[in-house]
């Protein structure tokens, strides 16, 4: 089985420079846990649910919300991003994908084309919805 036999394919991503409340939004209106940050389309890294709950203050909307909590919403994508993400091509063996979130700890793995341009994506769920049991 391939990647592209089991990818996402209507992937959609953010650019570099989208803030932080748009991601956030981004995620909870289309339940992902992932999204891709592209620059002129060709991916440049990813983005995910952990790395905004690391980087936005709990504090915002609370009484004890300051200036400072509210800067966190300023930032944009490439500075929450993980760079230079693990990818795999249509055509890798899912076994190579799978080994690569193993090995690394990663929940997703972008599919991309030779240009770097995202075709799909590849996250855990993908895989236990295709996983066959004997």
């Amino acid at each position: 089985m391939k990647a592209i036999d089991i990818m996402t394919k209507d992937v959609i991503t953010v650019e570099m420079d989208t803030r932080l409340p748009d991601v956030k939004l981004l995620m909870q209106q289309h339940q992902f846990h992932h999204l891709p940050v592209v620059d002129k389309g060709q991916l440049i890294g990813v983005i995910s649910d952990r790395d905004l709950l690391r980087l936005v203050s709990p504090f915002i909307g609370k009484v004890n919300e300051q200036a400072r909590d509210l800067d966190t919403l300023n930032r944009a994508a490439h500075q929450a991003m993980t760079r230079q993400p693990i990818t795999v091509k249509a055509d890798t063996d899912i076994k190579e994908a799978i080994n690569w979130m193993l090995k690394t700890g990663i929940s997703c793995v972008p599919v991309v084309d030779d240009e770097h341009y995202v075709i799909g994506i590849i996250t855990w769920r993908d895989l236990i919805a295709h996983a066959k049991y004997d």
